[in-house]
């Protein structure tokens, strides 16, 4: 679980930064809604997937002592 939280959290950034890169050329109303439309929605969505990865892990965790 801990390697996929990883690399989404990586990619993540990967994403963000690439954005930010992009914006230095394209910077106009269109990509200001497309930020709002989908990328603020995406790392929206990322945030809830990780925290939900990260539940799961320590629900598993517990699972496992419970077995042992």
């Amino acid at each position: 679980m801990n390697a996929s939280q990883n690399r989404l959290m990586g990619l993540s950034k990967d994403l963000r930064a690439e954005w930010v890169e992009t914006k230095q050329y394209w910077s106009d109303a269109k990509s200001l809604e497309f930020e709002k439309r989908f990328l603020d929605e995406l790392n929206s969505g990322v945030n809830q997937a990780i925290a939900s990865i990260d539940a799961l892990e320590r629900i598993l965790n517990k699972v496992r002592d419970d077995c042992e």
